[in-house]
């Protein structure tokens, strides 16, 4: 039941993905595609918070909701894309101090919380991988922002559209499951655990909540 959960979230992404740049391609100037591209992630956002009765949380959606409203009710924005540039910025850039954060000294390195929950057997050597994979989870997404500047700055739209769009979650699971098989060719002595257990314990961690 869990790996059809995450099955079916994946496949969500996808399908919404693929909508967002077709609408960032074809209706970007229309008032209602900003609702239809920020709508989605402000209800995930808003499910999580209610999930966790986190009321601060809950008023910034409500907030944010009356604003796409209101936005969507004046005809848009004079550069829509701008706005989408913005979004995928500031998620990228919440993910990676979330994840910074827990680099702190004193501080138990995020991916290292995660394993605890995963493993019933957790090594220093396997602690210390974990901080270095938060660290380069810190770096990947500090990366795609850049990135996403970049190619905003220089390229055609269509390009940053593929880019954000589509080829952003596809570099997520590759990094996901391409660290999965290196670990146990670089460590095969570490206990075994599979990338659902993992996702599963991620969503249970305090800093996803933030950063969901």
């Amino acid at each position: 039941m869990r790996k059809r959960a995450l099955l079916a979230t994946a496949l969500s992404i996808g399908a919404y993905g693929a909508m967002s740049h077709w609408l960032m391609l074809h209706a970007a100037t229309q008032p209602w595609a900003v609702a239809a591209i920020m709508g989605p992630m402000v209800l995930g956002f808003a499910g999580a918070a209610w999930q966790r009765r986190h009321l601060p949380s809950l008023l910034l959606c409500g907030i944010a909701v009356v604003a796409l409203g209101a936005v969507t009710a004046r005809g848009g924005v004079d550069d829509v894309h701008r706005l989408y540039v913005l979004q995928y910025v500031g998620i990228n850039l919440a993910l990676c101090a979330s994840f910074a954060f827990t680099l702190r000294r004193g501080s138990t390195p995020l991916l290292a919380r995660i394993a605890a929950r995963v493993h019933r057997d957790f090594p220093p050597p396997m602690r210390a991988y974990a901080a270095r994979l938060t660290r380069a989870w810190v770096a990947y997404f500090a990366f795609m922002s850049l990135a996403c500047l970049a190619l905003y700055a220089w390229a055609p739209w269509s390009w940053w559209s593929l880019f954000a769009n589509l080829l952003t979650p596809v570099a997520v699971f590759a990094l996901l499951f391409g660290e999965h098989m290196l670990r146990y060719r670089m460590h095969p002595e570490f206990e075994r655990a599979t990338i659902v257990e993992a996702l599963l314990a991620y969503r249970k961690s305090p800093a996803s909540g933030a950063s969901r």
